[in-house]
């Protein structure tokens, strides 16, 4: 087995990923289609990403390989594919959507800190708990459960700091302070996986080596148990933590060029009609 073999074979998916995907360009597709929007970019960027994460080598060895490679793969899944998803729908779609007073009154209340913020790290937390983690890897069904968390809450914690609309995003300087509680959080966890005793997922310290790549793992590429749990502890701590810093750094950067960044930094931002009535 070498590196270019395992990169050109380990390619796959679940067909509830495929059927997943495929549903969500369907659906953006059918609603955007008379309007179609700069945004569709991102949006589709977020599917790619989602693909691969789930239907890469990635996936292949961070099912039973490799604790850093699933590691990657959760961060695609929290902090990539959420954030490019929100970034794809237009401010006149969601516009539409909360004219709806139910669906305002739980947009409102998800978007709340109280929810928002214990939702999208809690989430990333317990699924990370040995037994629920050791769970996900002996059962499939617990597996596509939790990657279907991440991504839920993923879009619960992002949705304030980049929604379309004005109004359902936080004042800049609380944004930034959700950010930084954040990072800091992502921070600790990813610091106890780095310095916990190797063992901690005890799947990867003998995996079933159906595909024939652990010869390449452990001799090729140098990589023992023990270096793999340290290096995934760092992806979580330091990819992790620059990827909050730079939603900070955006926040500030957008705070800065807009006009009303002069009023109250922590006050809820208002709406703002644009000339055809339907953004925000």
């Amino acid at each position: 087995m070498t590196t270019w073999r395992l990169l050109t074979t380990a390619w796959g998916g679940e067909p509830s990923v495929l059927i997943g995907c495929t549903a969500l360009v369907a659906g953006y597709v059918a609603m955007t289609r008379r309007r179609p929007s700069r945004q569709a970019w991102a949006f589709f960027a977020g599917v790619v990403v989602l693909l691969f994460a789930q239907c890469s080598p990635l996936d292949a060895l961070g099912d039973t390989y490799l604790f850093s490679a699933h590691m990657i793969q959760h961060l695609l899944l929290l902090l990539i594919v959420p954030p490019l998803l929100i970034l794809g729908i237009p401010a006149w779609l969601a516009a539409q959507w909360l004219r709806s007073p139910r669906v305002r009154a739980v947009e409102r209340a998800l978007r709340h800190p109280a929810i928002a913020w214990p939702l999208g790290i809690g989430a990333m937390y317990l699924w990370h708990l040995p037994a629920l983690y050791n769970a996900t890897l002996a059962h499939a069904r617990i597996h596509i459960g939790e990657h279907l968390c991440f991504l839920i809450t993923g879009v619960i914690f992002w949705w304030p700091v980049f929604a379309p609309l004005a109004e359902s995003r936080y004042a800049p300087l609380a944004a930034m302070l959700y950010l930084f509680t954040a990072a800091v959080a992502s921070s600790v966890l990813g610091i106890i996986l780095t310095f916990a005793p190797p063992g901690l997922y005890p799947a990867y310290l003998h995996p079933v080596d159906s595909r024939g790549f652990l010869s390449l793992i452990r001799d090729g590429w140098g990589v023992s148990p023990a270096v793999d749990q340290q290096f995934g502890g760092l992806v979580m701590w330091v990819p992790g933590g620059l990827f909050y810093l730079g939603a900070i750094i955006g926040t500030f950067a957008r705070w800065q060029s807009d006009a009303d960044g002069e009023g109250e930094p922590f006050a809820p931002r208002a709406a703002v009609p644009s000339s055809s009535g339907e953004g925000v």
